[in-house]
């Protein structure tokens, strides 16, 4: 799947004019080359006003791409983006800050289906910037498709606005289309598609007379290739090979699928019922001939049948009455679940209940991370694996960002299977069935890839557990020196109740179909190895064990830099002209790595919230700080060696300077004022005062408060919560907390506007910080102007959106 928005926009000041910054030219090149697509998005703007104005170049590209080049071109001068390993970067950014320099960390978060990018730069009058950045991504077939999916969203009519998309497929084009949410009719004449048996051509380029209302919308092209071959296709470029595996008219196996339906506390409301409209949907697409059984779990675990029973219309009607019935109560008890789904796979293969030929399947999906009966992840992950040994299969489906994507990984991994995260959404439903119809018609088991040893000498996975129908299986290699002109290629398995066995020639003097450089890159093949590679060592890193993994590490950074990928374990830093912001870090952010991941805490007792290793009662920081750049937990912080009035915050650049009263272990007063304009806030436990140049007006919390002062605007809404926001000025928030831990609390956004000069208690946090490697899981170090502190992995209450709180997963400190 490639997913791309390119967006550019400029954030201007509050008396400029939209136009200041225009941009005239926006264009989209991507090449795709036996799957392997290489994108480039190049977007010009200049500064028409006569002071300097801020050009923000921000997009969105696929979870699966590496980012290759990032280039800004000012005036004629190109400051490049410079990949180097993760730690190196880090330091550099962090020695930066140590010297005043304003530095700050490229924007890098995951979203649904793509991660976003941002960069900004000062733009001198009448000065013009190119922004160019390039990814590459393996295209993953999914449900009979490739599909790559541009997001337009240009914030404004553009005069050069151009979309290329070629695709080179010498196995031949089977099927093609193009799909948008904007075009109209008029749009519709700057779209063009030519096509003949092997390539395709892409065009969209709308005039400004076309563009008469700003273009925002989703531009998609799926297509498949021919399958004449059922061994597949083998390609070569440059000394390197690609095989491309997926079987045409292979009958669907047999399955033995268990369905086990995590319904604790935190499932209720929409996620409980769509998971019914789903389970429901999905028992409904089950075959006669599989078998099936279902069992659910809170704190306490469920069979809905005491062994595994044919997917039979009687069956399938009961057990759709069943799902309809689940209500969402209580813990979650994953290892009890897990294990017995486990035992019931075991027990049907020991009594011959299991069809022969069939493949056996477990499918988790929650939402949490455990809390009752054995809670520790690792134990949990050690106890399954142990359990399955290997025989059958594990998906693990994570619903919404409540649950410990990282657990569900893991688990998913070291069985077989893999782990995907299900977003909640009001498509949620649909998620959920999308994901089974991948795993729906298991085709073959036991996959293995062989090559003469005379003529491959290097080669990515080549053993695979399970085929589905729609997929594909690829691996990739580097050619001897001296290799024959002809191999042949051995993909054996197992089909049903038999063993087959699929050959394939491939000829080394193929490489003339590669020659038109409108369709290709340089090296791409090379590349597609590369990339493959380093994804599947990726893979290998999160199921490792301590040993294993620094070699895994090793190889896959090693990679990485001598290819210019910039993965999880590499970054780029990216150079500006002097005087501005310097450097900028772009990091690859994980699945795990959003602020919004947490889980809903229930007071009643119904849900126990998780922990990281044992648990621990459940405390309320009494300050959590978004840390901008770390693609990490929040830092949860507590005060306990200060009394009486601290400096919590102090930025003159920014004006503002926030102050609290501690005693009794809780703040019972915290000062924010700013110095442009005149106005100062005092919060209490009781009531709100604002200070004007006019007086004071008193506020009780949860009171409705609406106050536009030019520079500055106050809110507060019925939950309690202030918030105080400014052009280019940190957000800051104030609330009293009623829950554990009561008192008053302070949160924050857009830290990223701090200025180099913040200082303070808190305000340290954002000047020069560095994150050494971890000490083990859950416990860093970091370094504060000097100062080394130990923190740790917790669960911690989060008061930031309001009663009853959430759980969140932060790094806590103590001051």
């Amino acid at each position: 799947m490639l997913v791309l928005l390119a967006l550019l926009s400029a954030f201007q000041s509050t008396t400029a004019h939209k136009s200041d910054i225009d941009i005239y030219s926006l264009t989209v090149d991507s090449k795709v080359s036996s799957r392997f697509a290489h994108t480039v998005v190049s977007t010009r703007v200049v500064n028409r006003a006569d002071t300097a104005k801020e050009a923000v170049f921000h997009m969105e590209l696929p979870k699966k791409a590496f980012i290759t080049n990032f280039s800004m071109i000012i005036d004629g001068v190109t400051y490049p983006g410079n990949i180097t390993e993760k730690v190196a970067a880090q330091e550099q950014y962090s020695a930066a800050q140590s010297r005043g320099e304003s530095a700050g960390l490229v924007k890098a978060t995951v979203g649904r289906k793509m991660e976003q990018f941002q960069v900004s730069v000062s733009v001198a009058p009448a000065s013009k910037v190119i922004f160019q950045l390039t990814y590459e991504e393996l295209l993953k077939r999914q449900l009979g498709v490739y599909e790559l999916r541009f997001k337009i969203q240009p914030q404004e009519p553009v005069k050069h606005l151009q979309m290329d998309i070629h695709i080179f497929e010498p196995q031949g084009i089977s099927h093609l289309e193009t799909e948008s949410s904007f075009l109209t009719s008029e749009l519709e004449e700057a779209l063009t598609t030519t096509q003949n048996q092997t390539k395709a051509h892409i065009r969209f380029k709308p005039s400004l007379s076309h563009q008469d209302k700003v273009l925002d919308g989703n531009f998609i092209v799926r297509y498949d290739v021919n399958r004449t071959n059922s061994a597949g296709s083998i390609l070569i470029e440059n000394g390197f090979f690609v095989h491309h595996f997926a079987p045409k008219g292979l009958p669907s196996m047999p399955k033995n699928v268990i369905f086990v339906i995590d319904k604790s506390g935190s499932m209720g409301g929409r996620k409980i019922e769509q998971t019914r409209e789903a389970l429901i949907k999905i028992l409904g697409d089950l075959r006669p001939h599989d078998l099936f059984n279902l069992i659910v779990f809170s704190g306490e675990v469920n069979q809905w049948k005491p062994s595994l029973v044919p997917a039979s219309a009687e069956n399938v009607h009961e057990a759709k009455s069943y799902a309809a019935t689940l209500m969402a109560n209580g813990g979650t008890n994953i290892n009890h679940a897990m294990l017995m789904a486990v035992d019931l796979l075991h027990k049907s293969t020991v009594q011959e209940v299991m069809p022969s030929g069939s493949v056996s399947l477990i499918i988790l999906l929650t939402d949490g991370d455990p809390t009752t009966g054995e809670t520790n992840p690792a134990k949990i992950q050690k106890n399954v694996r142990e359990a399955v040994d290997g025989r059958y299969s594990i998906f693990c489906l994570g619903f919404g960002y409540d649950v410990s994507y990282a657990f569900l990984e893991k688990l998913a991994l070291d069985n077989g299977g893999l782990a995907r995260r299900i977003y909640e959404d009001s498509d949620s439903a649909l998620q959920l069935q999308d994901f089974y119809q991948e795993v729906a018609n298991p085709l073959m088991t036991s996959v293995s890839f062989e090559y003469p040893s005379n003529a491959v000498e290097q080669v990515t996975q080549d053993n695979f557990r399970l085929l589905f129908k729609g997929s594909e299986m690829v691996v990739a290699g580097k050619l001897q020196d001296q290799s024959p002109d002809v191999f042949l290629a051995k993909v054996s398995g197992r089909v049903h109740k038999q063993n087959f066995t699929f050959l394939t020639e491939a000829n080394v003097a193929e490489q003339e179909l590669f020659r038109s450089p409108k369709y290709i890159f340089h090296n791409f093949m090379e590349r597609l190895w590369a990339y493959l590679t380093i994804q599947q060592l990726l893979e290998q890193i999160v199921s490792a064990s301590d040993d294993e993994r620094a070699d895994l590490e090793k190889e896959a950074l090693r990679l990485s830099l001598n290819y210019s990928f910039v993965t999880s374990l590499t970054s780029m830093v990216i150079t500006k002209p002097e005087g501005q912001q310097q450097p900028h870090v772009a990091n690859k952010p994980k699945e795990d790595s959003s602020d919004i991941n947490r889980k809903r805490y229930y007071p009643s007792g119904q849900e126990k919230l998780p922990v990281v290793s044992t648990p621990a009662p459940i405390k309320t920081p009494h300050f959590i700080l978004p840390l901008p750049g770390q693609s990490m937990d929040p830092l949860c912080v507590d005060i306990k060696h200060f009394e009486g009035t601290i400096r919590l915050f102090s930025d003159p650049e920014q004006g503002i300077e926030v102050t609290g009263l501690f005693e009794k272990s809780k703040f019972s007063r915290i000062e924010v004022t700013f110095k442009e304009p005149d106005v100062q806030v005092r919060a209490f436990a009781e009531h709100v005062v604002v200070t004007r140049n006019r007086g004071n007006s008193a506020y009780k919390w949860k009171d409705t408060l609406f106050s536009v002062t030019p520079g500055l605007k106050i809110t507060m809404d019925k939950t309690g919560l202030l918030l105080l926001s400014a052009p280019d000025k940190v957000t800051i928030g104030l609330l009293y907390w009623e829950g554990t831990d009561a008192g008053l609390r302070i949160l924050l956004r857009d830290t990223e506007r701090f200025s180099s000069f913040v200082d303070g208690t808190l305000g340290q946090f954002y000047q020069g910080v560095l994150f050494t490697s971890p000490v083990t899981e859950n416990k860093k170090k970091i370094t504060v102007h000097g100062k080394n502190y130990h923190i740790n992995r917790e669960f911690q209450l989060d008061y930031r959106q309001g009663l009853p709180g959430t759980g969140i997963t932060c790094w806590s400190i103590v001051l």
